[in-house]
């Protein structure tokens, strides 16, 4: 019941959303009461049964899928969804049609909206027999009259694997060009022609670029893809970080590329450059003490100086730093063999997919291997060139399709050659992330570092307050002195003393008890 409401005949897949109000269990695998759930495709088992396949996210942003069978019971609910439909979208679907809707156009959307045809065209006409009518039969002189049914990207998404391969045509194309930054889409114009040649899931990995010159470029890449990489150093500022990095990949190892030096009281110690530590857990010590003196608890990593005796120090979680992962290996690998562990990596391509004419990831610094996630995708490629194939994402084109009777561009099926890397946008980036974030749990924050007592500042007492004051009036008036020329006329020379012996000045005994007094 709960699938049955998933839209048919739009892009829904991957974007419908559920939660089941009570815990359920299916073989080994319990899944938590309203852990949502996103639906990503149906599929049928060997014994006939039907299965939802799932996705579910976990902690540290970890996501799974499972197939839930569609007699599971439970007490489900679908998610609130922010994705707006056109009207065209919610009349050719029957499961939409009777849904209710608000204008998103306006900023006070009003009340609920629901929408009934007023003329419904239908491929069977029937007369009520009382309907005194003249028929006239024009099957002869409209022979060549043919209907043509468009079907949506989803829509031929699930086609019978038996339709394909077949001759398609563009009816309406994408408007605008948002999430691709590749050549294929240029070609996704209305009455292209289009071969199709299957369709299905895919696993993708989302992947990015450091910001270079021409700016942080985004890819999606598909797992068949052939070329060899090698795993680059990962950096960290802080502790925090590390912990971050070692709770997903054990065993982590690190060197020290700045000395920090060692606060005793905040439990911090000396590092030097070029020290390699390895990450071996975290625990809670003893830190500084509250205002009634009681020691508080600090979570601490705990790490082994390698290249030494072995010496375990604890580092806090709010200590700054700068450390290089250390990697043992100089191996290449395949991108599979990549994602089987955990994300994010950071990677640099050294051997390009033969397969690509042009292959987009040779040559680039660096390249992040953000996270993986199924898409359900459409192979196809142009007559003129019918080896070479490209992917449609199903869920980011709103584009129909026409099947034609054309006849398929050859004589032998060829050897195809598939476009498995796919640059995309910086608006692909994040809306792809408002999907995933609708059921992320926000990572934690890191600790703050506590203030010693020597950073506290103190409140000045009254008489400093006063001597703060007479000092500030004092250079004020010595400021506005100038040991130079004054503004209008010179000042007047002063008198001269009035003993004077032998061109020489003598000061008096009172000047001189006065001058020391003075200085």
């Amino acid at each position: 019941e709960i699938v049955g409401l998933c839209p048919v005949g739009v892009d829904a897949c991957g974007s419908f959303t559920f939660i089941c109000q009570n815990e359920l269990t299916i073989d080994t695998f319990t899944l938590p009461a309203g852990k949502q759930l996103t639906l990503l495709s149906m599929e049928v088992a060997r014994n006939g049964e039907r299965l939802a396949r799932c996705q579910v996210v976990g902690q540290n942003m970890a996501s799974a899928e499972i197939l839930l069978p569609l007699a599971l019971r439970g007490e489900f609910y679908e998610c609130q969804s922010d994705r707006g439909y056109s009207l065209q979208e919610i009349m050719s679907s029957s499961r939409l049609s009777c849904r209710h809707f608000r204008n998103t156009a306006e900023k006070n959307s009003g009340s609920l909206l629901i929408f009934s045809p007023v003329y419904e065209i239908s491929n069977v006409v029937k007369f009520p027999s009382s309907l005194e009518v003249d028929v006239q039969d024009v099957t002869e002189q409209y022979q060549d009259l043919v209907f043509i049914t468009p079907f949506s990207m989803t829509e031929v998404a699930s086609q019978p694997p038996e339709s394909f391969p077949t001759m398609a045509e563009i009816l309406d194309g994408p408007e605008g060009n948002q999430f691709f930054n590749c050549s294929w889409f240029q070609e996704l114009q209305r009455g292209r022609r289009l071969v199709l040649h299957a369709c299905g899931t895919t696993t993708m990995i989302l992947a990015s670029t450091p910001k270079g010159r021409k700016g942080k470029q985004y890819f999606i890449i598909s797992g068949g893809y052939g070329g060899r990489m090698r795993r680059r150093a990962r950096e960290f500022g802080s502790v925090y970080e590390l912990y971050l990095a070692s709770s997903q990949s054990p065993g982590l190892k690190v060197s020290v590329t700045r000395h920090c030096e060692e606060v005793e009281e905040e439990g911090m110690p000396a590092l030097s450059v070029g020290e390699q530590l390895e990450v071996l857990g975290m625990t809670l010590m003893d830190g500084l003490g509250d205002k009634s003196g009681a020691a508080q608890k600090v979570e601490c990593l705990i790490c082994k100086r390698t290249k030494e005796d072995s010496e375990e120090i604890s580092l806090p979680l709010f200590m700054t730093g700068h450390f290089v992962e250390k990697l043992s290996d100089n191996k290449k690998y395949k991108l599979t063999d990549l994602i089987s562990s955990s994300l994010p990596l950071d990677v640099k391509v050294v051997t390009r997919d033969k397969d690509l004419e042009k292959d987009p990831l040779m040559g680039l610094p660096a390249l992040k291997l953000e996270e993986t996630f199924t898409e359900t995708m459409v192979l196809t490629s142009l007559p003129n060139q019918p080896d070479w194939c490209f992917e449609l994402p199903v869920r980011w084109l709103q584009m129909s399709l026409c099947f034609t009777s054309d006849h398929l561009p050859w004589s032998e099926s060829p050897e195809r050659h598939v476009e498995t890397v796919t640059e995309v946008t910086e608006k692909f980036y994040y809306e792809y992330h408002k999907l995933v974030s609708k059921t992320e749990e926000p990572p934690p924050r890191p600790p703050k570092r506590k203030p010693s007592s020597s950073e506290v500042p103190k409140r000045p007492s009254k008489s400093e307050s006063k001597s703060t004051k007479l000092r500030s009036a004092v250079t004020k008036q010595l400021d506005n002195l100038s040991l130079g020329e004054t503004k209008g006329k010179r000042a007047p020379a002063p008198p001269p003393p009035e003993d004077v012996s032998m061109g020489f000045y003598s000061p008096t005994t009172t000047e001189m008890q006065n001058s020391n007094m003075n200085i």
